[in-house]
């Protein structure tokens, strides 16, 4: 993963933690190429899957709102995926509030960053002992 989107996992958790006991509802919509098989991508599901880990596994979460009529639950993370032309790939989680919408967002323009988020990676652990990283010890 690039740079930018291991930070925005440490942002969202944060925002998480202070938003929802304000009442914000989460929405994470991602956005990418036409040719993408998967859906959502496993970068939406790990935004998700950090903001339920900060929040102590509270959520459970709702794809595709179609086929579901009724009104959104307080526990729910909503996961939204597009696919078209030839989107690298977009990210935006959503905290709805009451009069006032927060957006974190992250938006590829080219593959080559997450090749640049892979050779930081790469050098972090050159510099290491042996042992088991996460990209948070790479960014700090």
């Amino acid at each position: 993963m690039s740079i930018g989107v291991n930070l925005l996992l440490d942002l969202v958790q944060r925002a998480a933690q202070i938003l929802y006991d304000a009442n914000f509802d989460i929405e994470v919509v991602e956005k990418h190429h036409n040719q993408k098989i998967d859906a959502p991508s496993g970068t939406a599901m790990a935004l998700a899957d950090a903001i339920n880990t900060a929040m102590d596994e509270k959520f459970h979460y709702v794809y595709d709102r179609s086929q579901k009529r009724e009104k959104r639950e307080r526990t729910e993370i909503g996961i939204h995926a597009i696919r078209g032309g030839n989107i690298v790939g977009e990210h935006d989680v959503i905290f709805a509030g009451r009069d006032e919408v927060i957006t974190l967002s992250h938006h590829a323009s080219s593959r080559e960053v997450f090749a640049v988020g892979a050779v930081k990676a790469a050098k972090f652990l050159a510099e290491q002992p042996a042992g088991l990283y996460s990209m948070k010890e790479v960014l700090a």
